[in-house]
């Protein structure tokens, strides 16, 4: 890869200021293949004066010069598509089919998305003598996590271009390569120099450098709770906006039997999806007493079903987690759960029978959790499910809101009046009926420490635009 050594600032691929290497690895093998350069905060600084730069110019284009620019880069993004899911493969360790069919599509629809919305959002709006304008908030810093890395690039940059702002980029130091190709398509794309900047780096060099710069007027961020709330607390001083997307441990409450089976499965499978790497996961499963030793045999089955291998093998369900502090954190919550009495019904400690080397988990699942266990509390962001049994629906309700997050939960049931009040109930920001799926036009954000405001869509846009009133407002003559 050509630019792995460089960053992408007003427009040129440029060596960093103060760079300093930073070894890729493959989570398949554990073993480096290559490295990338670190910049600190005076790399960030200068994307961001080019960044500043820009804005003037940028934020005075038509929508139908953004909507063009978008239509590029999908072209380009078509073109590339193969290149950007070997890239995630690489640095995730996502299965080569996943990658494809999951990640890198998500990079093409959230652009065709904000295309589409571009064409009838409301950017002028007259009620009565008042005229309300929405104008592009600015220079937004956008910090990216490695778990879905095409796709919370995309959701930032897209409403961001849309919008008319213009941007730094940090992603994740630990998957750095899909966002180097993204960088290319926009660069053949055609974008302005100055609108989109890439900085690689960590949080203490780059992420805290953009989330404190004056001159930074938002900061999107995703990534841990503790992450979110050191952002904040660097933006505090320049009171810029943060909008945060954070962690989650999300219940998936099953109602009755009548969609035991299906609902397990689906939910077992929805847990496991991505190594378990995603914030919005369903890594607690309630179900009723009566049905809980059924729901554990048949998660221990869809779990048995799943092939851990190789991600560059197109029968490969599930590859390795991202790297070996992830490992080993997981390692350490499985152990947890067997310490604090849970039953392990599948899986356990250490690596699948037949691999040696890489960070590989056993598809792992707990069966009679109680909400206080360590399993139950915190996000292990790993393929590791915990089945609580409860004896009412109240009950049901209590523990899975018993949770400092609140991003995702779901809900299963062949009575609908029930699903719905159940529903009506959870405190998450998504709630899933029924084993429905995310739309990209369905706003992706969450309640209590799962972070503020939304990403997606219409109501990702709203997140990289002021609202300003024109009050007395008349036509001129």
């Amino acid at each position: 890869m050509a630019h792995l050594r460089q960053f992408f600032i007003d427009g040129a691929w440029v060596d960093p200021l103060e760079g300093r290497d930073f070894p890729v690895t493959d989570p398949a093998t554990g073993e480096s293949t290559g490295s990338i350069s670190l910049g600190g905060p005076r790399d960030a600084a200068r994307a961001i004066a080019a960044a500043a730069q820009a804005f003037p110019a940028y934020a005075a284009t038509t929508v139908a010069e953004r909507r063009a620019l978008i239509v590029r880069f999908v072209d380009v993004y078509r073109r590339r598509f193969e290149d950007v899911a070997q890239a995630i493969s690489a640095e995730l360790g996502a299965p080569i089919a996943f990658a494809r069919k999951s990640q890198t599509k998500l990079g093409i629809g959230h652009m065709q998305t904000m295309h589409d919305i571009l064409g009838s959002y409301a950017f002028v709006e007259d009620r009565g003598s008042m005229r309300l304008v929405r104008e592009p908030v600015g220079v937004c810093g956008l910090i990216t996590p490695w778990n879905w890395p095409i796709n919370q690039i995309a959701c930032k940059v897209a409403p961001a271009l849309g919008a008319g702002c213009t941007m730094v980029l940090k992603p994740s130091e630990i998957a750095p390569l899909s966002a180097i190709v993204f960088t290319e398509i926009l660069q053949e794309a055609g974008v302005p120099p100055g609108v989109f900047n890439l900085v690689q780096g960590d949080g203490p060099g780059v992420g805290q450098a953009l989330a404190s710069h004056p001159d930074v007027d938002m900061v999107s961020f995703t990534g841990s709770t503790r992450g979110g709330v050191a952002v904040a607390k660097s933006a505090a001083d320049s009171v810029k906006r943060v909008h945060q997307e954070l962690g989650g441990k999300s219940p998936n409450l099953i109602l009755d039997s009548a969609v035991l089976e299906r609902a397990v499965a689906e939910g077992v499978r929805e847990c496991f999806g991505n190594s378990g790497q995603s914030c919005n996961a369903p890594s607690r499963m309630l179900v009723p007493r009566s049905l809980h030793d059924r729901a554990a045999a048949i998660a221990r089955e869809t779990a048995a079903s799943l092939v851990v291998g190789d991600p560059r093998d197109e029968k490969t369900d599930l590859g390795p987690v991202i790297s070996r502090v992830q490992f080993d954190k997981i390692q350490r919550l499985i152990e947890a759960g067997i310490a604090e009495g849970a039953t392990l019904v599948t899986g356990g400690p250490g690596r699948p029978k037949g691999l040696s080397r890489g960070w590989y988990v056993q598809p792992t699942v707990f069966a009679n959790v109680a909400n206080s266990m360590t399993i139950a509390r915190e996000e292990i962001f790993g393929p590791v499910l915990s089945i609580l049994p409860y004896d009412s629906q109240a009950e049901a309700i209590a523990i899975a809101n018993d949770t400092p997050y609140g991003l995702a939960a779901y809900v299963s049931g062949s009575d609908l009046t029930q699903v719905h009040r159940v529903a009506g109930a959870l405190r998450a920001g998504m709630v899933h009926l029924n084993d429905q799926g995310m739309g990209l036009n369905a706003p992706f954000g969450g309640f209590k420490q799962s972070g503020n405001g939304r990403e997606w869509g219409e109501f990702g846009l709203e997140a990289f635009v002021e609202l300003k009133a024109v009050l007395g407002y008349q036509p001129a003559a």
